[in-house]
């Protein structure tokens, strides 16, 4: 009779223990100093963006806007747009933290309310109220970049309620693309086109700098999210809810 050969198994301690029903992760592709400290030259520009916008609205001063003032109530929305806005960026760079993520995530989930309840969304409102009254070269593009910023923000919200964090880190970063394409890229965008040597219709400014920001932005986003997806990334953020 053939005995069937013995195959040593390895001591527990040494054998790969997982969660049932999971498969191994790959590891993480290896990243450059920017893939690592992406969030410096991001909070960087947030803020030079709001060195540079804010101050003349924290007077409340009509006389300090840009924009003519067409309604009693227009200078006070425009502030709450403002404001709401400054929360939104903030609030962003908080949430795309890769350290304060990993390491304090219930910093990360209120940061998340606050970004969409205390930003995205009354900004993004206050925005939608002005549309009437707006300069109407490119102001078709603020309404529809206003009506997904509120609606991404939202989803992304909702599936992190229901413990889908995959599809919540996909919604979240569609916002991102959405609010910072809008108001950084665009207002880059603006002054770009502005200081070149030769005269530009404002016309096709505005046009320019309110759809190309947020749309181009959006669409490089959702490349990435499929490039990485396709690579078998580990998502950014897998926590659970406390």
């Amino acid at each position: 009779m053939t005995q069937t050969p013995s195959v040593e198994r390895p001591p527990s301690s040494a054998r790969e223990t997982r969660p049932a029903g999971t498969s191994a992760r790959p590891a993480p592709a290896r990243r450059g100093w920017f893939g690592r400290n992406y969030i410096v030259p991001l909070a960087v520009a947030a803020a030079a963006y709001l060195l540079y916008q804010l101050p003349p609205y924290l007077t409340f001063d009509p006389a300090k806007s840009d924009i003519q003032m067409q309604f009693p109530l227009h200078y006070t929305i425009l502030v709450g747009h403002v404001l709401t806005g400054t929360v939104t960026l903030v609030t962003l760079v908080l949430q795309l933290w890769p350290w304060l993520r990993r390491n304090h995530p219930a910093i990360h989930r209120w940061s998340g309310h606050l970004y969409v309840f205390g930003g995205a969304l009354p900004s993004a409102l206050l925005a939608l109220a002005m549309f009437p009254v707006a300069f109407k070269p490119g102001s078709v593009a603020v309404l529809m970049s206003g009506i997904l910023w509120a609606v991404t923000s939202v989803v992304g919200w909702v599936r992190a309620r229901q413990g889908r964090y995959a599809e919540h880190r996909r919604w979240m970063l569609y916002s991102f693309a959405i609010v910072w394409g809008q108001t950084v890229w665009g207002f880059v965008i603006g002054m770009t086109l502005f200081s070149l040597p030769v005269a530009i219709d404002v016309t096709y400014i505005s046009e320019a700098a309110r759809w190309v920001g947020w749309v181009g932005n959006l669409l490089l986003v959702h490349w990435w999210l499929e490039r990485t997806a396709r690579r078998g990334q580990v998502p950014a953020y897998s926590g659970r809810r406390s």
